[in-house]
């Protein structure tokens, strides 16, 4: 109550300095001050929005493509889900034959009760990737451990352990 009481008197002083303005002083007082206050609502209320405008075709877009690989990768999944069972007999001959298809004389692939290894020389990456895709829908079998180098020639050396499906 005390700062109320003690605001009247400037409000009053203030008043009563603005009566006292020339109306030219008193025009251009209010002309800057409505400038002010337009350029306050354009930074603080306007400029934002219209930029979240602007970016919202791109971000839609971004999020589109986002949808479109997730309901993929769901799909897929299902797929996977919905496969019969495999052992684990069947799945190191399916990763073996794979290997010799995909990956040729640049891997060689080592069974070890449910871990597989696979020792890459120079292998290419899209033969590599190709052979992960394959192994990982045929054989049902995920990658565990990656210990993967690029040779001089772009190639890729290293190891690779996939876990085979459970018995």
């Amino acid at each position: 109550m005390t700062a109320r009481l003690s605001a009247l008197p400037a409000v009053a002083l203030a008043r009563q300095r603005w009566r006292a303005l020339p109306p030219r002083e008193r025009s251009a007082i209010a002309l800057a001050a409505g400038v002010v206050g337009l350029a306050a609502l354009w930074w603080i209320a306007l400029a934002p929005a219209l930029a979240t405008l602007r970016g919202a075709p791109a971000q839609h877009s971004a999020l589109d493509a986002q949808l479109i690989r997730m309901r993929a990768l769901a799909a897929q999944a299902r797929t996977l889900q919905s496969q019969p069972r495999i052992n684990i007999g069947d799945a190191a001959r399916l990763l073996e034959a794979s290997v010799r298809e995909r990956l040729g004389d640049t891997a060689r692939l080592v069974v070890a009760g449910e871990r597989a290894t696979l020792t890459l020389s120079s292998a290419s990456g899209d033969a590599l990737a190709q052979w992960l895709t394959q192994a990982r829908v045929n054989a049902r079998a995920l990658p565990n451990e990656a210990r993967l180098n690029r040779n001089t020639n772009g190639l890729w050396d290293g190891t690779l352990v996939l876990t085979l499906p459970p018995r």
